[in-house]
């Protein structure tokens, strides 16, 4: 492990947990994640940046010097489904376009208390089905997201898979948030040594996503899912994160549903580690293993 990782979960656990643990708006959470985003996050210098329509929305396009054009990420931030937005996750997302030389869109997608579940979901297959209709290939598209984007990236999977739609080449995750029942033994076995996430404020913020909905439900919590079918999957997650059994415990049902699943569980890492990428040597590589195995999905797919 690097002398960077102590450093960073130890500033982590001081000032950003407390902070999160003790917000009393949710325009306060976003301003900070803006501000903290332009002020640790920086991209590769030749990644061009755009805001252009995509379906029923805007996104922002990262596209690296010498892109294939045809081979498309397709990201969704994280942010508990209150914050976040395409600007604070573009550079760690910008790492990984330009690792395998793809473009990626990031959409932007409507956060709760002001529009609760199914807007952000709805918002999720407007987004893929716009690519389609761009002429990109399904199998050139691998979704992806963190944490509550991670969550919504599995939600559309599995709702892409009901509907009888093409689907994707894959889809890879960061710490996903996948159930909002919140009955992994994680969350309470890990809630002390979680550097980023108060396990108590979840359940709090969960609720203003599904204002009414069963918790249970398949859209908002994936585990709950029927993946058969599903392309390959690649999940990581760290072994000290409250969302820990999110993760493990949706990899052993897709395994069970005969889905093809990479899981990765690091040692005492922060919650979506990859986006410390500028300081972190454990992010850095997390992204390049990461971009290894989608060049190989990609290099994998019929008529590449």
């Amino acid at each position: 492990m690097s002398w960077q990782r102590p450093l960073l979960n130890g500033w982590l656990r001081r000032v950003e947990k407390p902070r999160l643990a003790h917000a009393t708006s949710h325009d306060s959470l976003r301003r900070r994640l803006e501000r903290n985003a332009r002020f640790f996050f920086r991209g590769p210098r030749d990644v061009a940046q755009s805001w252009r329509d995509l379906g029923n929305g805007a996104a922002l396009w990262l596209e690296p010097a010498g892109a294939d054009r045809d081979r498309v990420l397709l990201y969704f931030h994280g942010g508990a489904y209150i914050f976040g937005s395409p600007r604070t996750h573009a550079a760690m997302v910008a790492v990984l376009a330009h690792a395998v030389r793809a473009c990626a869109v990031l959409p932007t997608y409507p956060l709760a208390p002001e529009h609760a579940f199914p807007a952000a979901l709805d918002r999720a297959e407007d987004a893929y089905h716009a690519l389609l209709a761009r002429g990109v290939r399904p199998e050139n598209i691998m979704l992806g997201g963190d944490s509550a984007g991670g969550g919504l990236a599995l939600a559309l999977l599995a709702r892409l898979i009901r509907t009888g739609v093409v689907l994707p080449g894959g889809l890879f995750a960061f710490s996903p948030l996948t159930d909002l029942t919140f009955s992994g033994a994680s969350l309470h076995v890990n809630a002390g040594r979680d550097v980023m996430l108060p396990a108590l404020r979840l359940s709090e913020m969960a609720g203003h996503y599904l204002a009414g909905t069963a918790a249970d439900d398949p859209e908002v919590s994936p585990l709950f899912a029927d993946f058969t079918g599903a392309p390959p999957v690649w999940i990581t997650v760290g072994d000290t994160e409250i969302l820990l059994d999110d993760s493990r415990r949706i990899v052993g049902r897709m395994r069970a549903q005969g889905v093809p699943v990479q899981m990765h569980i690091t040692c005492d890492l922060p919650h979506v580690w990859p986006m410390f990428h500028n300081i972190l040597p454990e992010a850095r590589a997390t992204l390049n293993d990461l971009a290894g195995w989608i060049n190989s999905r990609w290099d994998a797919a019929p008529g590449s």
